[in-house]
């Protein structure tokens, strides 16, 4: 079992980062595709070349953290402690996921490929989204897809960080 410290400036930038994902993907999820969004059921995702891709309601997540931090993700991301994202198999970059674990609720967006572990795990959690959902070894989780944001180098970083300013905030859009 991993444990990790923060301290309280990294404890409020990652709740700050969890709220203001989370409130521009609820409106997101109300207005549906005439905002924009992905008219695909929930539980469902189309790529770049309109290809569907179903996504199971449940399954098993890890996360990673230590040893990748400072390295891009396949997305774009530069991974630090205070990145709050999933990484996913298929799902292309940008999609929001709603998540779920022992009663609390994240919406993170796709950053990376994987897992690659072999616990056959559906799902692989940045250190700051476990740390969201205090989860803190592999565990069950319930997921949802709920909409889709422009991929971006800042895409999942705390709102005042030097990536989300030089890229223009964390959801561009």
């Amino acid at each position: 079992m991993m444990r990790m410290k923060f301290d309280k400036t990294t404890l409020f930038a990652l709740i700050a980062v969890v709220v203001w994902v989370a409130l521009p993907v609820s409106a997101f999820a109300r207005r549906g595709a005439s905002a924009g969004g992905s008219s695909a059921p929930a539980g469902t995702a189309s790529d770049s070349t309109g290809v569907k891709t179903k996504i199971r309601t449940s399954g098993i997540a890890t996360w990673f953290g230590p040893g990748f931090y400072g390295q891009t993700t396949a997305c774009g991301q530069t991974l630090t402690p205070e990145v709050v994202g999933v990484a996913n198999r298929t799902l292309p970059c940008g999609t929001l996921v709603m998540v779920s674990y022992q009663g609390h609720v994240v919406t993170l967006p796709v950053l990376d490929r994987g897992p690659y572990s072999h616990v056959g795990a559906d799902w692989d959690l940045t250190a700051g989204a476990a740390l969201a959902l205090d989860m803190t070894d592999t565990a069950r989780i319930g997921t949802r897809i709920v909409g889709k944001v422009p991929n971006t180098p800042a895409l999942g970083a705390p709102p005042g960080s030097a990536a989300a300013a030089f890229a223009g905030g964390v959801i561009a859009g």
